[in-house]
């Protein structure tokens, strides 16, 4: 069940993010999944930071293709957020920025669980590369 709800996010996901960048090869790309539990007390302060952290991330790195997050439905606590950087050095870039380390800092208390999964990137594709 959880594999499957991971492959559908994952899928889900990738269908919604829309940058160019996402047409060039897919072979450097960074590509996570990231499963956080949070404390249901905080969920509300956690979503906060995860917005402003998510925005800024894309609006400002150019190593950061694509941030999406999401609840599994009915477990509002259960997040999971699909990660895609151009490559190693973005993602490395990605981890040094004062918006990544306000969210990562001010959230420490919020997540009771963090698992991040790496992937293989088969296809990367959107409307606006692939259709």
């Amino acid at each position: 069940m959880i594999v499957r709800t991971t492959l559908a996010l994952c899928a889900a996901l990738a269908l919604l993010t829309s940058n160019s960048a996402m047409a060039q090869p897919s072979k450097n790309r960074v590509v996570r999944i990231a499963e956080l539990e949070i404390d249901p007390a905080q969920l509300d302060a956690y979503k906060a930071f995860l917005a402003e952290e998510i925005e800024a991330s894309v609006r400002l790195e150019p190593g950061v293709l694509s941030l999406s997050a999401v609840s599994i439905k009915g477990s509002p606590t259960r997040i999971r957020i699909l990660e895609i950087y151009a490559d190693q050095a973005g993602y490395e870039a990605h981890l040094l920025t004062p918006h990544f380390l306000k969210y990562k800092n001010g959230t420490a208390s919020m997540v009771k669980s963090l698992t991040l999964l790496e992937t293989d990137p088969i296809k990367l594709c959107t409307k606006a590369d692939c259709g």
